[in-house]
C-alpha cells in the first residue's frame, strides 16, 4: 500500500509539535530519524532545526544538486574569508532586456531560456556577444554592467 504524501498542514502541524516539545522529546524523535543520538552540543534549538528540515526533507526532497553545490561554494567562500560579502550569482530571467551604449550605438540584448539574442542571432554567452561589439576579448557579465569592477586591492 503506498504512503501518503503530506500535506503542507501536516507539516505544519508537526513542525508546531516540534516548536512545543520538551528536549527529552526532541532527543528521542532525533534518534529515530537519524538512527543515532544526537550530538552533546545539540540544545533544543538545534534539534528543532534538525527534525524540521529532516521532517520538510522527506516529505517534499532534497536539495537539488545545483543547490548543494551553491551552498558548498558560499560554505568554502565563508571559510576562505569570515568577514568578507558572499558574491552571489546574479541570475537574469528569460524575457530580461540588457542594454549597452558602445561608441555611440546603443546595444539591446534579450535574455532567453537558453542563451542571448543580439540583432536577431541567438548567442550562447554574454562573452560572446560583447567580443562581436567590441572586437576584443570581453567578461560579457561586466561588459553589460551585471558584475562590479573588482577594487584594484582584489586584482591578482
Amino acid at each position: 500500500m503506498p504512503t501518503e504524501t503530506p500535506v503542507p498542514e501536516q507539516i505544519a502541524r508537526e513542525l508546531a509539535q516540534l516548536a512545543q516539545a520538551p528536549i527529552a522529546t526532541l532527543r528521542a524523535r532525533y534518534r529515530g530519524e537519524f538512527g543515532v543520538d544526537p550530538p552533546p552540543a545539540f540544545g533544543p534549538d538545534l534539534l528543532r532545526r534538525s527534525l524540521a528540515y529532516k521532517l520538510q526533507e522527506t516529505a517534499y526532497g532534497k536539495l537539488s544538486k545545483a543547490t548543494q553545490r551553491e551552498l558548498e561554494r558560499l560554505v568554502a567562500q565563508v571559510a576562505k574569508n569570515p568577514s568578507a560579502r558572499a558574491a552571489l550569482p546574479r541570475r537574469i530571467k528569460p524575457g530580461s532586456v540588457l542594454v549597452r551604449e558602445w561608441k555611440g550605438t546603443s546595444h539591446r540584448i534579450t535574455v532567453l531560456a537558453r542563451g542571448f539574442e543580439h540583432a536577431g542571432q541567438t548567442y550562447e554567452s554574454l562573452s560572446e556577444i560583447a567580443r562581436l561589439i567590441t572586437g576584443t576579448r570581453w567578461n560579457g557579465p561586466r561588459f553589460f554592467g551585471l558584475r562590479a569592477e573588482p577594487k584594484q586591492d582584489e586584482r591578482l
